[in-house]
């Protein structure tokens, strides 16, 4: 486990420079790529399991309690508790989705 120095906001810098975020963070119409998971094991399996890899491309469609998101594809409804767990880093255009 990595650990990183305190911040009230809850925001990283990442390897790239981009800002890292929670989902829960990210604007409505906005697209992330997934950076880290964290949390207990089962949760971060879970998340996995539903397409929140590591690197993996989110649209957020919508939501502050329980959120609307699109990956592969197929859209997911999360609950806030869930998407907390879940680090992104703000991508933009067409380009930067591909891996």
């Amino acid at each position: 486990m990595t650990t990183r120095p305190h911040n009230p906001h809850g925001r990283t810098q990442s390897h790239g420079g981009g800002q890292r975020m929670k989902l829960t963070e990210l604007p409505a119409g906005a697209s992330g790529r997934v950076c880290e998971l964290s949390g207990k094991v089962e949760v971060c399996q879970r998340l996995r399991e539903m397409g929140f890899c590591e690197s993996a491309v989110v649209d957020k469609i919508s939501g502050r309690h329980t959120l609307l998101c699109q990956l592969c594809g197929v859209r997911v409804a999360l609950s806030s508790v869930a998407a907390q767990h879940i680090v992104v880093e703000p991508i933009r255009g067409a380009a930067a989705r591909a891996v």
